[in-house]
């Protein structure tokens, strides 16, 4: 007779779990309070976005995962927070989370009503990739301007990282983490970390158009073209062929309950997915749902301690958060990239959209995710970038075969164990 722990805690299943929430937490929390800060939070704010935003991945992932049978692991929007990082200037926490409402209450109605890849199909994808380059760049440049504050706590960190590349990639960026607070700690630059629980904090939100157009708008394209879109290609490459609509609208509906707690943005995770996805994460694919639902329970875990959370990102120093937050979104940086320019038709488009974001540009309001878009598809338009894309497209149609039964719409198939 099977042990019973093992057969709902086996040890890789728990081990990938509790590796992907420490990978997910720890390469982005820099990121998260950045954004926080930008919108005015203070410690208790803070302590109430770690708080819902644990919560809402935590019941997203055990609650999928168990629905599914199928690893399906959840976590913040990374680039969703760097673009709230750079966009929320001059905007008020009321404001903010209204946007985070108009964010989540789209993606909502994207998995309710099956308009998923319809929605995606109008937002060329490498206008998308440059979008979130443009937005993550600024990241990448302070962790290197960061060094002429601060040179040996932030290179202790980037060459322990070069370093993790090259002998354990999967935990590069933890590794340059552990070297930074150590480095931190031997020049005396730590301050305590008070160990508190997390009480949840109500904003009550505030609509404005400027607030909707230059941040809502903007995060919920970002968070359904780099997090949605390759987090179900994650799933679809190991063989789980779940439907995709329900995942969209349950991450979304979560987000919509928690978003005036400072649930900014959830959506499928990708490469912490990844590793709950895979052999390492169990044997027998049939089981390795088992760690999604681990990885909820670590993320509900850290949703407790959001305030610890947020005391001990308070008592590191900025050279270090810097550091993390371009260290952690160099992958995301560089694949960004090279999904932008990789199609010479909408390079020059992709060009503009990058630079315009990139730049910082504000007008009537409204941040540069929203220009560096419109630039980009308006430079699209007249480099006729659609019409060249159509052609393809038609072209492709034509040659193609009817698409056999299992070719359908991911929303029209039932959820199938691989």
């Amino acid at each position: 007779m099977a042990n019973p722990i093992s057969r709902i805690a086996p040890l890789p299943a728990v081990t990938a779990g509790l590796l992907a929430t420490v990978v997910g937490v720890t390469s982005s929390a820099a990121i998260v309070f950045s954004a926080a800060r930008a919108a005015g939070a203070d410690d208790a704010v803070l302590a109430s976005w770690m708080l819902a935003l644990g919560v809402g991945m935590g019941l997203t992932c055990i609650g999928l995962s168990l629905r599914f049978r199928a690893p399906v692991v959840t976590a913040w929007s990374t680039p969703g927070a760097a673009l709230l990082a750079t966009g929320l200037d001059g905007m008020s926490l009321r404001e903010a989370t209204g946007a985070f409402l108009i964010s989540a209450a789209l993606i909502t109605l994207s998995g309710v009503t099956g308009w998923f890849a319809r929605i995606m199909d109008r937002v060329p994808l490498p206008l998308a990739a440059a979008l979130l380059g443009g937005v993550l760049v600024q990241f990448g440049i302070g962790a290197f301007g960061s060094m002429e504050g601060d040179f040996a706590l932030v290179f202790a960190m980037f060459a322990t990282y070069l370093l993790g590349r090259w002998i354990l990639p999967r935990y590069a960026v933890l590794a340059a983490l552990t070297a930074g607070v150590a480095a931190a700690a031997l020049e005396g630059q730590l301050r305590a970390v008070e160990f508190a629980w997390a009480a949840p904090v109500f904003t009550m939100p505030a609509f404005s158009w400027q607030a909707a157009i230059g941040v809502g708008v903007p995060l919920f394209i970002v968070t359904m073209a780099s997090q949605n879109l390759p987090g179900v290609a994650v799933l679809r490459n190991d063989g789980y062929r779940v439907p995709v609509s329900p995942l969209i609208g349950w991450t979304g509906a979560t987000n919509l309950v928690l978003a005036p707690f400072g649930a900014f943005g959830l959506n499928l995770a990708a490469i912490t997915a990844a590793i709950c996805t895979g052999p390492q994460a169990h044997p027998d694919p049939r089981r390795r749902y088992l760690a999604g639902v681990w990885a909820g329970v670590f993320y509900l875990v850290v949703g407790a301690l959001g305030a610890t959370v947020g005391s001990l990102l308070a008592a590191l120093p900025a050279a270090l958060i810097l550091g993390i937050a371009g260290i952690g979104l160099l992958g995301t940086i560089g694949s960004s990239l090279t999904s932008a320019l990789s199609d010479d038709r909408w390079r020059e488009a992709a060009v503009v959209t990058f630079l315009a974001t990139a730049s910082g540009l504000k007008l009537l309001g409204i941040g540069s995710a929203f220009w560096g878009l419109l630039a980009g598809l308006l430079t699209a338009l007249a480099t006729g970038a659609f019409k060249k894309a159509g052609a393809f497209k038609a072209g492709a149609e034509q040659q193609r075969a009817p698409a056999p039964e299992d070719e359908r719409a991911p929303e029209d198939r039932t959820a199938q164990r691989p």
